[in-house]
């Protein structure tokens, strides 16, 4: 069992900055992909960003050059900086961890509006 502990997110304008943070169990973070997935109302949920043990990084084409997904395994910790916010980043973020299977956090609204 993996437990996520997510933190960050709530309401932001249009242009804006946010940042989320995941936390994971210490013995195992160094072993496990993490990232964010999202789902706005009405829609499926999606792969944000993923990080490897390697710090190998994937983006969905629509937030490439504007979030950015670190870790930091020490802390047992990643980030998902998210930069020049639009509404239709709108969404729960999920942070996600692969160990043998998905695991899901809580969930975290972020809500870009003016």
């Amino acid at each position: 069992q993996v437990e996520l502990v997510e933190s960050g997110g709530g309401l932001v304008q249009p242009g804006g900055s946010l940042t989320l943070s995941c936390a994971a169990p210490k013995d195992l973070f160094g072993i496990i992909t993490v990232g964010w997935y999202r789902q706005a109302p009405g829609k499926q949920r999606d792969m944000v960003a993923t990080i490897s043990r390697y710090g190998k990084t994937d983006y969905t084409d629509s937030v490439k050059g504007r979030f950015t997904i670190s870790r930091d395994n020490a802390k047992s910790t990643a980030w998902l900086q998210m930069n020049s916010l639009k509404s239709e980043d709108t969404a729960v973020y999920y942070c996600y961890a692969y160990y043998f299977e998905p695991y899901w956090g809580q969930g975290t609204q972020v809500t870009v509006s003016s």
